[in-house]
């Protein structure tokens, strides 16, 4: 007991599983709320274009794994060998023969990204994160669809609760008028800052049908794009570093012509591309481009339990974030259904428990045995019979 906790991973003498449990909190909760006043908040000029921070966390993703990709090929070519060598295999390890079925799930993953600002811009933090939490149903169908896994009874009831949960988070509530607005597109900002009681502009309005809309199609293009890369993974000896290049690198057409040119040229033309752009922007676009890598790494050390655990406390730091920052109100509808959203994430990711196995009665006479009838032979006959 003792030399297992002894050489389990640790960093500067804390335990990995217990770094993975708060840096998957941190992570989880810190974006969301990072984002979603990246969209709100008040700014001196128009504000920044959500395609080009698409773009720009490709890149700076795409950066960051190629160097850790370079830095592992190193080890394996040896400090000593040329760094045109190590610079060739690395090219050849990502531009394999099978690399362009990342193509899919790079381009799903791009237009996921783009809603999920779409999403934040039209709901509030916490509404926004436990609305998300669709993902689990999403995942769990296609998974069942594509992959052919068998869910068990708690699971298809913990969708249940889920599909409910946020169902009841969703239902319409009777909203007093906020005194001061000039006119029905008048919407106080979901922010606290000075001067917020003579804010009546109307930019930016939150409407939730397009919020809810936006985070449905999002889960349903992360549940579609991280089983197809489940799928494309098995039987791949590519490392991860590799995969998320290969990502990264696809990802970077969709989100270069569609969205920037296509979209958004002809403002980026007459704005340019960083107009809008300041520090709370730079910050979420840093923490969605680490996220993915943070997330990935993080799940080789933290089981289910912890990373529902995790999941659930960014639920509840989110929620007091919105009530303390963002003007959030609190509604009995909310608190069932994050109460139900939250039940389900812990009876989807619990552990099978195992069931006893029966004995099963076998008469002594159908008991057949074979050759020597020794006491050896016999046990092992009858013990196959009950198999």
């Amino acid at each position: 007991m003792g030399d297992s906790l002894a050489n389990a991973p640790s960093f500067m003498g804390v335990p990995m599983k217990l770094v993975s449990l708060v840096t998957l909190t941190f992570q989880n909760s810190a974006l969301i709320l990072i984002m979603h006043y990246s969209r709100v908040m008040p700014t001196s000029s128009a504000r920044f274009l959500a395609s080009t921070a698409v773009f720009l966390n490709e890149v700076l993703k795409l950066s960051l794994c190629i160097v850790v990709a370079f830095r592992d090929r190193r080890k394996i070519d040896g400090s000593m060998s040329p760094l045109s060598t190590s610079l060739a295999n690395l090219y050849s390890e990502i531009f394999r023969p099978d690399n362009w079925k990342l193509a899919i799930p790079a381009c799903l993953y791009t237009l996921q990204n783009r809603l999920q600002y779409v999403a934040v811009s039209n709901l509030d933090a916490a509404t926004f994160q436990v609305t998300y939490q669709l993902k689990i149903l999403t995942t769990a169908l296609f998974s069942v669809t594509m992959l052919r896994r068998s869910l068990n009874s708690s699971q298809w009831i913990s969708l249940v609760f889920l599909t409910g949960g946020v169902g009841i988070v969703q239902l319409p509530t009777p909203k007093p008028a906020v005194a001061g607005t000039t006119g029905p597109d008048a919407h106080r900002r979901s922010a606290t800052y000075e001067g917020i009681g003579e804010d009546t502009s109307p930019v930016p309005a939150m409407n939730r049908s397009v919020g809810l809309v936006a985070v449905i199609i999002a889960c349903m293009l992360s549940g579609l794009a991280g089983v197809y890369f489940e799928k494309v993974l098995k039987g791949s000896s590519a490392s991860l570093w590799v995969r998320n290049i290969q990502l990264s690198f696809y990802s970077l057409f969709p989100a270069f012509f569609i969205g920037v040119v296509l979209m958004d040229g002809n403002e980026i033309m007459e704005r340019g591309f960083f107009d809008g752009y300041n520090t709370v922007v730079w910050t979420a676009i840093v923490f969605q481009a680490l996220g993915g890598i943070v997330v990935a790494l993080c799940v080789n050390f933290a089981d289910n339990i912890a990373k529902n655990f995790a999941t659930s406390i960014s639920i509840l730091i989110s929620f007091v974030a919105s009530v303390f920052f963002f003007d959030f109100k609190v509604t009995i509808n909310f608190v069932v259904g994050a109460l139900f959203v939250l039940f389900a994430t812990y009876l989807y990711s619990r552990p099978d428990q195992p069931t006893p196995a029966k004995a099963e009665y076998v008469a002594l006479e159908k008991a057949v045995v074979e050759g020597i009838d020794s006491p050896d032979s016999v046990k092992q006959t009858i013990s196959t019979s009950e198999r």
